[in-house]
């Protein structure tokens, strides 16, 4: 059965220590991209890994816990983003929304939320670092990553290498010009050179004229401040033009997904941020085996995100004995998060999740061992440092 036109329940019968309503379920929204330019990134993954999550928790502490999935495919447009957004609140009774990639529905929905406090938002998809500065509502939650923690590691990396400027293409959407953003500050406190950037539209086809100016600039590292279809595209034809050999090429946001889709022989040697490592232990690569087994590919860090956000609201959820969300969302931040994809990480003051990042690059062929094996470990940024600090946080919740 297709995930875009069932929702997956999942029950048992008893609830062990909390009162529920026989009839009453907890409703999971998984507000996501599943035929556009980041399907592959989140999509049908993300409404897996969200079943994945009620399946673990109903088997420990959601036991007896009638647990519904609904997914919803935004196809990458607000307006139906946010039409679906209101149904489900107003229509479906949703107790939580998960992913919501898409910055500028994310921002959309967490405005929803200021007057929908009895809805929790696991912005598990989106990059902005908003959703933690002025758009931080009580009752949302950012995980797993953000532009700043995307943008820092790769350009101090490239300092490290010794690249003196940079050249910047960017997606031209709210995601894309935060990361230029914060990639442009990295560079300048580390002494790098920004050479130029250009923007180009969502699931561009042609990046001739970009790659080109990039060239033309004289910058020794071509950065790309994109996501999804437009990595791979802009990798591929990099490739095809040369600059791969010619030029340090970082991406600041890479998946798995786009790893495979560019294959290592055009992406070796490439250095990006993932909050996911697959291979970092054995919870870890539990968790990559079960998601492949039911998926039939590895996990990408925005779908293992979605698994933990999903996992610690349900657990919250199960502790507070409710769904609403003014008391779920306290306990959210009082419990430390600490399951197969985030081990141990915690819940800011202003909603943001902080734990350990990690730089990787991309293996070369003979390095590769098995399908999917395409990261190795460069360095682990601990979640103190691969965030923005809490006294530049400009979320209202810190003045209460």
């Amino acid at each position: 059965m297709k995930l875009l036109s069932i929702a997956l329940m999942l029950a048992v019968a008893t609830l062990s220590g909390v009162a529920y309503a026989d009839n009453e379920s907890v409703k999971i929204g998984v507000l996501t991209d599943m035929s556009g330019p980041y399907a592959d990134v989140v999509g049908e993954g993300s409404v897996i890994a969200t079943q994945l999550a009620a399946e673990d928790c109903k088997a420990k502490e959601c036991k007896g816990m009638k647990i519904e999935v609904i997914p919803g495919d935004h196809q990458n447009r607000p307006d139906i983003g946010l039409q679906i957004a209101r149904k489900w609140i107003d229509v479906d009774h949703v107790d939580a929304m998960v992913d919501l990639t898409n910055s500028a529905i994310a921002l959309g929905v967490a405005r929803m939320l200021k007057d929908k406090t009895h809805v929790i938002g696991l912005f598990s998809g989106p990059g902005t670092t908003k959703l933690a500065n002025d758009a931080c509502v009580p009752n949302g939650f950012k995980w797993m990553y953000d532009t700043y923690s995307l943008a820092v590691a790769p350009i101090k990396a490239l300092k490290q290498k010794g690249i003196k400027s940079i050249y910047i293409i960017t997606a031209d959407y709210a995601f894309g010009h935060q990361l230029e953003k914060d990639a442009m500050d990295t560079a300048k406190e580390v002494g790098i050179e920004v050479k130029g950037s250009v923007r180009h539209p969502l699931n561009n086809f042609d990046f001739s004229s970009f790659l080109m100016g990039a060239q033309a600039s004289g910058a020794e590292a071509i950065v790309l401040a994109n996501a999804g279809n437009d990595t791979i595209t802009a990798l591929k034809q990099a490739a095809e033009f040369g600059l791969t050999k010619s030029h340090s090429i970082t991406a600041l946001l890479m998946m798995l997904t786009d790893v495979h889709a560019v294959g290592l022989e055009q992406a070796q040697g490439l250095t990006y941020v993932t909050g996911y490592y697959s291979d970092l232990n054995e919870q870890a690569r539990s968790f990559a085996k079960r998601f492949e087994e039911r998926h039939g590919r590895a996990p990408t860090m925005t779908q293992a995100g979605t698994y933990s956000a999903a996992l610690h609201y349900l657990r919250a959820v199960a502790k507070a004995g409710t769904t609403d969300g003014v008391k779920v969302g306290p306990v959210m931040r009082e419990m430390k998060v600490s399951d197969d994809v985030i081990q141990s990480g915690y819940i800011r003051e202003d909603g943001l999740l902080i734990h350990d990042m990690y730089l990787v690059q991309v293996k070369s062929p003979s390095e590769s061992k098995r399908p999917w094996d395409y990261e190795k470990l460069i360095a682990t940024i601990p979640g103190d440092d691969a965030y923005s600090p809490l006294e530049k946080s400009t979320c209202p919740l810190l003045k209460q």
